[in-house]
């Protein structure tokens, strides 16, 4: 069993204007003559944390990692202005020709795995290998099965507080009640939604409850930017064309190089989702961890996602 690389502090930490609105945050650790790598962080909203750069050897890594727009330590703060899956790819371009990088490996987890597929289809040139976890195709069916109806069959003591938010009259659409709520003027009305928001995800994220995790994800100012960027994205159908779209276009990216970690008990990305991808991708190799849920931390899909990366260490 594999584990994470020993904490390391960014060699280079800058910002980057990337429109007319945001600017941002990025940071790059490791070997700057390794292998280019590009972390994308989930959500859409989540931001970075520290252990995150610990997926990679950083002796033969250099280790790219940007907070996406209106998250972490990228202004402004929760803005959904200009914050679109397009936008979002455009700056992953602009940040490869700031760094001066040709082509890197691409790593992300939950949306990041939507994003690094949405990147990939569009620039295949620019990617040398893909490590993708916790598969989100960002379809209305994936959609309402967090937050209409499919895992509050599994999780009906949490769900019970996630709609008593809303009143019973606006519950035969939560996505589109909770964005009311959560761009509301009104502080307290926001605030409260957010809450409730992240609650829920945190408490379907692990296969085994967390109390850390549920402190962390309860943080106001950490839910607001997560839950409003993401019920943006949502009730928007992530700003794909079309509801298949990134099975669609698997075939741009069938030659690279990719790895998929699914936990087979993943209640907010069910394994569905990685199996689909698998078969419209036969290339990708499937590695389904068989005691995790969501989270890239819990023990077996951490060490999966670290074996993936050392794996291309060798390759590339």
């Amino acid at each position: 069993m594999r584990e994470l690389y020993s904490p390391i502090e960014p060699y280079v930490t800058g910002r980057l204007q990337v429109s007319r609105i945001h600017n941002i945050y990025y940071e790059g650790c490791g070997n700057t003559n390794g292998t280019p790598v590009v972390f994308l962080h989930g959500g859409p909203g989540g931001g970075l944390v520290t252990d995150f750069r610990r997926f990679f050897n950083p002796s033969a890594y250099h280790v790219v990692l940007f907070d996406q727009r209106g998250s972490g330590q990228s202004t402004p703060h929760a803005c959904l202005e200009e914050n679109t899956t397009w936008d979002l790819v455009a700056d992953i371009e602009r940040l490869r020709e700031h760094l001066g990088i040709e082509r890197w490996v691409v790593f992300g987890g939950s949306w990041g795995s939507t994003l690094a597929l949405a990147y990939a289809e569009t620039h295949p040139e620019r990617v040398r290998a893909l490590v993708l976890r916790g598969i989100f195709l960002g379809r209305k069916s994936d959609n309402d099965w967090i937050y209409q109806s499919g895992a509050n069959a599994i999780f009906p003591d949490v769900w019970e507080e996630f709609v008593n938010v809303i009143p019973e009259a606006e519950r035969g659409d939560l996505m589109a009640a909770y964005y009311k709520r959560l761009t509301s003027d009104d502080e307290k009305v926001s605030h409260e939604a957010a809450r409730a928001w992240r609650i829920w995800e945190g408490s379907t994220s692990k296969l085994l409850p967390d109390p850390k995790l549920m402190e962390r994800f309860g943080e106001v100012e950490l839910a607001l930017a997560i839950a409003r960027i993401e019920c943006h994205y949502f009730i928007s159908n992530i700003f794909l064309p079309s509801e298949n779209y990134l099975l669609e276009n698997v075939s741009n990216i069938r030659h690279i190089p990719t790895v998929i970690v699914q936990g087979r008990y993943d209640v907010l990305c069910p394994m569905t989702s990685a199996w689909e991808l698998h078969k419209a991708f036969p290339e990708a190799e499937l590695v389904v961890v068989p005691d995790a849920g969501h989270s890239a931390l819990e023990k077996g899909t951490l060490s999966a996602l670290v074996e993936a990366t050392d794996r291309f260490r060798d390759a590339l």
